[in-house]
């Protein structure tokens, strides 16, 4: 009767040898998530600990911009739609000093706090020499809508495109899913004096601005 021999590189033989060459999987490959984040006061930033790339990077990558318009430059001029529908240039204020909100969105819930805030304190920016300017994306019959709503004091204007937003340089939160709440105070001269950034506190965007042009 033939002998069955099995050949040296046989499944059993190797079956050990496999084990023993197998990796363990790096830790490191499990911290792709692990970046650690700072809030900044002209928003928000990621920055980077892991060498390794990962789907994230560019994403997260678009938070490190640092809004463009900065303390002691010129605001870039603009021409947008109010919530009647007609144009209004940021030059028809020029003059006197403008506090200029940008903020996500109508009637959501940290935006309509922000508004009605800014809508508190009016008189107080009225006394101060200061008019107030509140921008977003919606459209002008949103913005009409929430000012009645509302009784907002000041003018909304439409930066339906986010022309403006981008142009200023206006950083996102939350990976970009969100629009930056970003407040500057520009003086008679357009010059921006203040830039503040606070997503989650909006209540805070009127103390700092109103304690910023009383101290002037």
């Amino acid at each position: 009767m033939a002998s069955l021999s099995l050949p040296k590189h046989s499944l059993i033989s190797t079956l050990p040898t496999q084990t023993q060459t197998r990796k363990p999987i790096s830790s490191q490959n499990l911290c792709i998530l692990s970046n650690a984040t700072q809030s900044q006061f002209c928003g928000l930033k990621l920055s980077h600990t892991s060498p390794l790339s990962s789907p994230f990077t560019s994403r997260s990558s678009k938070l490190s911009v640092i809004a463009k318009v900065k303390e002691g430059t010129l605001a870039p001029a603009f021409s947008l739609k109010d919530q009647d529908g007609r144009n209004v240039s940021l030059s028809k204020f020029k003059g006197k000093p403008v506090v200029v909100y940008f903020y996500p969105a109508d009637e959501s819930p940290g935006c309509t706090k922000q508004a009605c805030s800014f809508r508190d304190s009016y008189e107080k920016f009225k006394k101060a020499g200061a008019e107030v300017i509140g921008i977003s994306v919606n459209d002008p019959s949103s913005h009409k809508a929430f000012k009645e709503k509302y009784r907002l004091p000041y003018t909304l204007l439409s930066d339906e495109d986010n022309s403006v937003r981008k142009e200023w340089g206006i950083p996102s939160d939350l990976f970009g899913a969100l629009p930056g709440r970003q407040t500057y105070v520009l003086d008679k001269n357009g010059v921006v004096q203040l830039v503040y950034n606070n997503q989650f506190q909006p209540e805070k965007h009127i103390n700092e601005t109103l304690k910023f042009l009383e101290s002037l």
